[in-house]
């Protein structure tokens, strides 16, 4: 396996959960939009919005509003439907990430079974590619889910870390080592394939660092954290915390 550069790590912020609130009320306000400029204009380098099918937190009009007036690159989480594939065809954001998606769930649970799907997936994201979108697949830290997403002509895969975040919220800190440590191992494998390697899921201040400091990571999508904390101390100095974190990590 090769051993990447440190480059600059770059930051997605997910506003998700700033329409979750709005939602709540069924009004207009926080808007999402505000959200993502400060996000930009407080460093993010990049903006992820997930649209479910449900359309429990970001609509359709948040899509296109976004599209209008990010100057960052907006990444398109979705779940590998007809409907959303149409909606990235018609939008062309900078980057698709397919992600699994049950509508019982509260939140993505897990990494998207890439290998038992292999074929469908191939066909699924290849309208997309040619479309100039950069094509992500969210998977576990598992080599056979990295090998089939690199099959199937995936330019980048984003790992899951929740279960790294979860073993350390609830002090099981031998799951929680070992998570970090195949994380570390998939992270540096899927490298050596050719895949431009993101990271995501339930990142804190206390569990981005070690992430951070893995040299194949190129970006790191944190967004349900940054929201919250954002209630106590501001969405700028939320995110400004967690970018000085990650550069430190970094150096």
């Amino acid at each position: 396996m090769t051993t990447a550069p440190l480059g600059k790590l770059r930051l997605g912020v997910n506003i998700d959960h700033v329409a979750t609130v709005r939602n709540a009320r069924g009004g207009a306000y926080p808007d999402p939009l505000r959200a993502a400029k400060l996000a930009e204009e407080a460093g993010a380098d990049g903006i992820t919005a997930h649209l479910r099918e449900d359309r429990r937190h970001i609509s359709d009009a948040d899509i296109e509003g976004l599209m209008e007036v990010l100057t960052v690159p907006l990444n398109f989480e979705m779940a590998a439907t007809e409907e959303m594939q149409a909606i990235a065809l018609r939008h062309k954001p900078h980057a698709v990430c397919i992600v699994p998606e049950k509508r019982e769930e509260r939140t993505t649970e897990g990494g998207l079974e890439v290998a038992r799907e292999e074929n469908r997936l191939a066909h699924f994201i290849a309208p997309l590619r040619d479309a100039g979108c950069r094509v992500s697949i969210f998977i576990a830290a598992d080599k056979r889910q990295i090998e089939a997403a690199h099959r199937i002509g995936a330019a980048v895969i984003e790992l899951h870390t929740g279960a790294y975040c979860d073993a350390h919220a609830e002090g099981r800190f031998a799951d929680r080592d070992r998570e970090l440590e195949a994380l570390r191992e998939m992270s540096a494998f899927a490298h050596s394939l050719g895949l431009e390697v993101h990271a995501g899921h339930g990142l804190t201040y206390e569990t981005v660092q070690p992430v951070a400091a893995f040299p194949e990571v190129m970006e790191l999508n944190i967004g349900h954290f940054l929201i919250g904390e954002a209630i106590f101390r501001g969405l700028s100095p939320a995110i400004a915390e967690m970018r000085r974190l990650m550069d430190e990590a970094r150096a």
